[in-house]
């Protein structure tokens, strides 16, 4: 039964084309190919590169982006991997020669290879009809003319100023002109990042055709200046990280022309009319097929939406599907994840089979298949803050924080740490992109290049024989996790959230109450929302926290005392604190045509959704 609840905005509604994202530049981007004539691929691609430049506190050019994708001659969903690898270098051993119980969260230990560049043009040149010049044209303008700062970029630059001054000078010769911190709102340029987008695009020009022109502009990043410039950086600067010590990075001019962005077949799952799909367990998609598998057993179409059992019921089966993750999950390529029993039927109602009236406060992966699991140290975390100097970096995504870390551990802030953007053309063709990775607070910016490299390894564990223990060479097992549906076999929505180890928390309510209790788009992404803690963090320093929801002020008072009263630890939250929600749709019309929609997230009034 559809309800009707008041929103902040409308939900978009069209024909021609929708777009939704992190970011209204991005989405105003995005739209604008679409109207020059660009599809869906065009368009996220174009939107992707801005969203580089306008949330670098979120997502760089030296990051990382998964997506899914429909391309509609090919009539199939796609993953499209674009998380890069471990160095070679990267190995267990070398981590503890240095004393270290954990990868740590910032500097240049913490590297992989950055693959945005190489998903992005790879889905480019496959599916999309543009040139490379006219994709990175509106991103290379706001780098090199200026774009407006949020106040979150101010903060998280604010944060780190003294390490910026003291250790890493080439991350303040970008983001602190002048040696002071920037004014929030005003323009801000980061040159660099244009000059290098611009020396992509004429070294690339010379080449043949469309194809090899982007291809010539894959290869400038893997093997020409642009990883030469990071071989040499990370082989010869010692640079101060969470470790307290200054040291030189790991990785190489040969991890980055080893490696590619490569297609993969979608995980999915049943949901009544819907066919869900994630990306593999390289990332943490699963866990929302998971959850939808569990539920599907406990009657969740019958709850209300704010409701006390809704919630208690979804936040239960996050807890199992999450601890599944932390017992099973890692790169397919290098570990053997049991993927089919964990989403199997039979596995899923012995799952749920545990889910009571009350909450639960341990930690409970399953044995799929009949496999006994063996989960990591979860001392190591409390053995790292004892001796790392937190000044810099904590948590999601490995942010300074202004607090001391003690209460910010206890506050537990959500900053958010990466951005998402989807698009549907008109002749149906959907993407659904999570972009992170490269942060400006991260690691150190390469100097040539003006940005920084992603520091995914911390979500590796140096204890080894587990899944998701570091192997050179291996994807870390990432939090990012685009999603899309078919209903009735047809396609159907594209979505997703940043949000580190809540983006397939929020996702999952959002999407329950679209698809089971007939919220539009808007109305489930502002209903009021919550996150769970109850395993390890995936970001440095994996610290571990049980039987805790934080959900915003925004519920009833009834369904927070009832939670609290089931033995939930509840946190109330401020009022629009949970949740990054971006989501597309395209529905056939009677008589022909299609009705495209869009919803956006208004917390942070940031994400735009447009279209017409």
């Amino acid at each position: 039964m559809a309800t009707s609840a008041f929103t902040t905005r409308p939900e978009i509604r069209g024909s021609f084309g929708v777009v939704s994202s992190t970011h209204w530049l991005a989405s105003q981007v995005a739209m604008s190919v679409l109207e020059r004539g660009g599809n869906a691929f065009d368009a996220a691609a174009a939107g992707g590169f801005v969203l580089q430049v306008v949330e670098p506190h979120l997502n760089g050019p030296g990051g990382e982006v998964p997506m899914l994708f429909w391309n509609e001659k090919d009539r199939r969903i796609q993953a499209l991997c674009g998380q890069g690898s471990a160095p070679a270098l990267a190995t267990p051993a070398y981590f503890r020669q240095l004393g270290l119980d954990l990868v740590p969260g910032i500097g240049l230990l913490p590297a992989t290879v950055p693959g945005a560049f190489g998903a992005w043009l790879t889905l480019l040149r496959d599916h999309g009809t543009w040139e490379l010049a006219d994709v990175l044209r509106p991103a290379i303008e706001y780098a090199r003319n200026g774009f407006p700062l949020v106040p979150r970029i101010v903060q998280a630059i604010y944060a780190v100023q003294a390490l910026f001054r003291d250790e890493w000078s080439s991350s303040a010769a970008v983001w602190m002109p002048g040696g002071k911190v920037p004014h929030p709102e005003h323009l801000f340029r980061t040159p660099a990042i244009a000059d290098t987008y611009t020396r992509i695009l004429n070294e690339a020009s010379a080449k043949g055709d469309r194809r090899a022109r982007i291809d010539a502009a894959i290869d400038i990043w893997y093997r020409g200046f642009v990883a030469q410039a990071i071989d040499r950086f990370y082989r010869t600067e010692a640079i101060r990280d969470t470790t307290g010590e200054r040291n030189t990075g790991l990785l190489r001019l040969d991890d980055m022309a080893a490696w590619k962005a490569r297609y993969e077949a979608p995980v999915t799952t049943q949901l009544g009319r819907y066919t869900v799909a994630k990306c593999g367990p390289w990332s943490q998609g699963p866990v929302f097929l998971q959850q939808l598998a569990i539920l599907k057993h406990l009657g969740i179409e019958s709850t209300a939406p704010d409701s006390p059992e809704f919630v208690h019921k979804v936040a239960e089966a996050a807890k199992l599907a999450f601890a599944d993750k932390l017992a099973w999950y890692g790169d397919p390529d290098a570990v053997d994840v049991p993927l089919d029993a964990l989403l199997s039927d039979d596995y899923a109602r012995e799952r749920a089979a545990l889910i009571g009236a009350r909450s639960s406060a341990e930690l409970r992966p399953g044995r799929p298949g009949g496999r006994e699991f063996r989960l990591p140290d979860l001392g190591a975390a409390a053995r790292t803050l004892a001796q790392s100097d937190t000044r810099f970096g904590v948590g999601e995504p490995t942010f300074a924080q202004l607090p001391p870390v003690e209460e910010w551990l206890e506050r537990e802030v959500f900053v958010g740490d990466t951005c998402h953007i989807d698009v549907i053309d008109r002749d149906g063709n959907m993407v659904a992109a999570t972009p992170s990775g490269g942060w400006l607070s991260s690691s150190p910016a390469v100097p040539e290049l003006g940005f920084s490299i992603t520091t995914r390894l911390q979500m590796t564990w140096l204890e080894e024989g587990l899944p998701g223990s570091l192997r050179p060479g291996m994807r870390p097992c990432t939090t990012l996790s685009p999603g899309m549906a078919l209903r009735d076999g047809e396609p159907y929505m594209a979505f997703g959230t940043p949000g580190g180890d809540q983006q397939d928390q929020w996702a999952v309510a959002f999407f329950l109450r679209h698809a089971l209790h007939g919220m539009n788009l808007q109305e489930a992404i502002e209903a009021p929302s919550w996150h769970i803690d109850h395993f390890p963090g995936s970001f440095w320093p994996r610290t571990t926290t049980l039987n805790r929801i934080t959900a915003e002020s925004r519920f009833p008072i009834a369904t927070l005392e009832a939670l609290r009263a089931a033995g939930h630890e509840v946190k109330a939250g401020a009022d629009w604190s949970e949740g990054r929600i971006s989501a597309c749709t395209r529905e056939p019309e009677a008589g022909g045509g299609r009705l495209l929609r869009a919803g956006a997230n208004p917390r942070g009034m940031q994400g735009y959704a447009v279209g017409r």
